[in-house]
């Protein structure tokens, strides 16, 4: 019914310009990683203070997401997806210009919030412009960018341009020339929206209706537990083979790299795949998926390729489980008309407490226990989020297409 109707070469624009801008925001957000140990050098930085630089733009990431995602849903997404594209980009580049702790976690804040802003903009964006029975897979396609370029190319990027550039100032400060050229295609070829435009809802639902949903509370609480796995990972590995392992520089770009790659593979495959089995069972897969693939690799030893598959295993179930969580499962638990807020509290959450708090905690754990012992801090993460996903209510369109309705519906005891 559907068919005839929908706008296929509008689904494949919105798709390619959200899909490249996430995976500038990965590039700016993870650039860091691979370049920490010459900023640890330069500017006399220690482990934890690592964690804190990952923690605090996850941290304003998630405040952002979860407020702005209301704004989306009110005033539409392009004018939010233009303005904060640049800010965040121009943020990238200023970092190269930080000459302490202070400053660096600061221009990270304030990354954070311009980042947490697009997100849940970008993502319902996708959502709105698929149809249903490709939601999953486009959704995941693009939040699957975020692990290719920002966990993929971005470690190969950084160390190979520190070969032809002065230092790691210069790859920082060259970094906003991509992000504000896909700017202005945004500004230029996005459809203008708002939500009666793209058929959403006429109605005003109320906040406070994303809580009557069980999968809002189910997904927050699943996201959480796979950001405090992955994010712990991206953050602590790079040091981790260099240190404990003793890789060389190169060797740890070419190793850390599978985390992007794998991560593209399974953000927009898991999601897909939930299209057909469902959203609770490719959940409950990829965390268990995750924990044994995290066992294998603390276990192996300084050997590149093996440690570049298993952590590629790993990565294409763990970026694949917040892709799935962040895109799909949380477009589907909203109410319509909350479809950015549902998106921005589940993953701003999620960034808050897992992408946040449990890089710092693993800062602490790495100062005082080990880097070693990081890993077993996020084996925990993916564990938990195992059992949690027992409690995720399907609603994948063709595993359970009465279920979604009833999720989609909004009384008018919740609308204004």
């Amino acid at each position: 019914m559907q068919l005839p109707t929908h706008d296929i070469r509008n689904e494949r624009l919105t798709l390619i310009l959200m899909a490249l801008g996430f995976g500038l925001v990965g590039l700016d957000r993870w650039m860091i990683a691979p370049l920490f140990p010459l900023i640890m050098q330069d500017l006399g930085l220690n482990y934890q203070q690592l964690g804190q630089l990952i923690g605090i733009l996850s941290l304003t990431w998630g405040v952002w997401a979860i407020a702005m995602g209301r704004v989306a849903d009110r005033i539409g997404r392009k004018k939010i997806l233009v303005v904060t594209m640049v800010i965040f980009s121009l943020l990238s580049s200023l970092s190269g210009l930080a000459s302490g702790f202070a400053s660096l976690l600061l221009i990270r804040a304030a990354m954070g919030v311009a980042e947490g802003a697009f997100t849940p903009a970008s993502v319902a964006a996708t959502g709105a412009a698929s149809l249903p029975s490709r939601r999953g897979f486009n959704q995941g396609l693009q939040l699957s960018m975020f692990s290719l370029l920002g966990l993929g190319f971005a470690p190969i990027i950084a160390t190979q341009l520190l070969r032809i550039l002065p230092s790691w100032h210069w790859v920082f400060m060259i970094s906003a020339i991509p992000g504000l050229i896909v700017a202005f295609l945004i500004a230029r070829k996005l459809r203008n929206d708002t939500p009666s435009s793209v058929g959403e809802a006429v109605l005003r639902p109320r906040w406070s209706a994303l809580f009557r949903s069980r999968n809002v509370w189910v997904a927050t609480l699943a996201v959480l537990c796979a950001m405090a796995g992955i994010f712990v990972i991206s953050a602590m590995v790079p040091v981790y083979l260099t240190q404990v392992l003793g890789l060389t520089t190169q060797q740890m770009g070419f190793v850390v790299s599978a985390i992007g790659f794998g991560g593209f593979v399974g953000a927009f495959g898991v999601s897909a795949i939930s299209d057909r089995i469902g959203r609770r069972p490719a959940a409950i897969a990829s965390f268990i998926g995750s924990a044994i693939f995290l066992y294998a690799f603390s276990q192996a030893g300084a050997n590149p390729t093996l440690l570049f598959v298993l952590l590629f295993a790993l990565s294409v179930c763990a970026l694949g489980l917040l892709g799935l969580i962040s895109g799909p499962i949380a477009t589907e638990a909203a109410p319509l008309g909350l479809v950015a807020s549902a998106v921005g509290f589940v993953s701003g959450t999620g960034e808050i407490f897992g992408g946040g708090l449990a890089p710092v905690i693993a800062g602490y754990i790495a100062q005082h226990f080990g880097l070693p012992a990081t890993l077993d801090f996020a084996l925990g993460g993916f564990v938990c989020g195992a059992l949690v996903s027992l409690f995720l209510l399907e609603t994948a369109p063709a595993c359970a297409p009465l279920g979604l309705n009833a999720m989609r519906t909004v009384t008018k005891e919740s609308a204004h």
